[in-house]
C-alpha cells in the first residue's frame, strides 16, 4: 500500500513501524524484555489483516546527528561499541547482543520517519512497534532496558527540524520515563505528562518535579500507588491532563505506550485492562482532534505479560482506526481516596503555571 492509501473511513491510514531487525535485539533467556514480545505482536497483525487501515511506515537508521539531538557523543559510542558482541550488559538491567546497536539505530530512525509521515499527513496517526524501548535512556547512559530514547529523539526532531513549537508527550508506562523527563526539563516546547507506579523503578517522578527554567510547569507527574484501575487513570486524565492540554494546544502528541500497567503484568501492580488502554487512547485522540488535526503517535515501551501486551496494542490500534469508539463519561471518580488526595496536591503544585486547573 502506498503512503497515499486511505482507510475505510476515507481518511489517511494509521501508520505502523515494524521490522524483524527489532527481534534480533536478543536478551537473556529469562529477561522480561524479550524478542517474543514483538513476535507475538507481529503475528497478531499478520492474522488480523485490517486491510486498507494500516500503512507500513518505512524503517531507517537514525543518523548520528539525529541521535545527538538527545544523546552525548560518548553515549552513542558506548552503545556502538557493543555491536557484534554477545551478552554485554550496559547496566544491570540492560543487555545487548550482536544486532542490538543496529536495532536501536533503526528504532530511533523509524520513529523520526513516522513523525515526518504524520506531520506531512501521509498517515493520520501511528504506532512504532519497536525494540529496544527508550524512555529510560538518559542523554549519557543506557538504563532500564533502553539504549536510545526513541520518543525524545522524535520530539527533538519535530522541534529542531520541522519547527513544531508545542508537543505533548504522554507516558502511561508503569515506570517513570526519567530519560524523557530530563531531556526536556528546561524546555517549554515539550510538556511531559507521566502516570507511573511510585515509589518504584527508577525512583523519579514525584509530583513536585515540574520542570525548571523555561520548562517550569511543563513536567507533570502523577506518582500513583499500586492497584489503580481504568477509572483511576481516566480520572487523572480528565482532572489534570485534559484542562492542561486545553491551555497548551499541542501541535503533536507522542505517547510512551507501556503495557506493564496491565492487570496481569509480572512487573507491576496496576489493574489496567485492554479496554482501559482503548479508553486512554480515546481521550488522547480527542485532544489530538481538538488541537492538532488528530496527529498522535504511540511508541512501544514496556509490557511483559504477552497476552496483555498483544491485546493492549490491538485495542489501541482499533481506537486509532475508529473501529472502536469507547464512551468516556464526563465525570469519572477514582476508586481510591489516595488518588483524590494526589490529584488535589497536583493541582495545587501546577495551578501557578496552568490556570485552567
Amino acid at each position: 500500500m502506498t503512503a497515499e492509501g486511505k482507510n475505510q473511513g476515507g481518511g489517511a491510514p494509521v501508520g505502523v513501524v515494524k521490522d524483524d531487525l527489532f527481534i534480533e535485539h536478543r536478551t537473556d533467556q529469562y529477561h522480561p524484555e524479550s524478542p517474543e514480545r514483538l513476535i507475538r505482536i507481529y503475528d497478531m497483525l499478520r492474522k488480523w489483516k485490517p486491510a486498507g487501515d494500516i500503512l507500513d511506515v518505512p524503517t531507517r537508521e537514525a543518523t548520528r546527528e539525529e541521535l545527538e539531538l538527545i544523546h552525548t557523543s560518548h553515549h552513542i559510542d558506548t552503545v556502538a561499541n557493543t555491536a557484534n558482541m554477545e551478552n554485554f550488559y550496559l547496566d544491570g538491567d540492560t543487555p545487548t547482543s550482536r544486532r542490538s546497536y543496529d536495532a536501536a539505530l533503526v528504532a530511533a530512525g523509524s520513529g523520526i520517519e513516522m513523525t515526518d509521515y504524520v506531520l506531512d499527513s501521509k498517515i493520520s496517526s501511528g504506532f512504532a512497534l519497536v525494540r529496544p524501548p527508550g524512555h529510560h535512556a538518559e542523554a549519557d547512559r543506557a538504563m532500564g532496558f533502553c539504549l536510545f530514547n526513541n520518543i525524545a529523539i522524535a520530539a527533538a526532531h519535530a522541534i529542531e527540524v520541522r519547527g513544531v513549537e508545542r508537543i505533548l508527550i504522554v507516558d502511561w508506562d508503569l515506570h517513570h520515563g526519567n530519560g524523557t523527563q530530563h531531556s526536556f526539563y528546561n524546555d517549554k516546547h515539550v510538556l511531559y505528562f507521566s502516570t507511573h507506579q511510585y515509589p518504584y523503578y527508577p525512583g523519579t517522578g514525584h509530583y513536585q518535579e515540574c520542570g525548571q527554567g523555561d520548562g517550569i510547569g511543563y513536567t507533570v507527574n502523577a506518582p500513583l500507588p499500586p492497584g489503580q484501575t481504568n477509572d483511576d487513570y481516566l480520572a487523572i486524565y480528565q482532572e489534570i491532563l485534559v484542562p492542561i492540554a486545553e491551555s497548551l494546544k499541542p501541535q503533536l502528541i507522542l505517547v510512551s505506550a507501556g503495557f506493564d500497567t496491565h492487570v496481569d503484568d509480572p512487573l507491576g501492580q496496576m489493574r489496567i485492562t485492554a479496554e482501559g488502554y482503548g479508553k486512554l487512547t480515546a481521550v488522547l485522540k480527542q485532544i489530538a482532534e481538538n488541537h492538532c488535526e488528530g496527529k498522535i503517535l504511540h511508541f512501544l515501551e514496556g509490557g511483559y505479560n504477552l497476552d496483555g501486551l498483544v491485546s493492549g496494542v490491538r485495542e489501541v490500534l482499533d481506537v486509532l482506526m475508529d473501529r472502536k469508539k469507547p464512551e468516556i463519561p464526563s465525570n469519572i471518580e477514582g476508586s481510591d481516596e489516595r488518588l483524590a488526595h494526589l490529584i488535589g496536591m497536583m493541582k495545587e503544585t501546577l495551578k501557578p503555571y496552568w490556570d485552567s486547573l
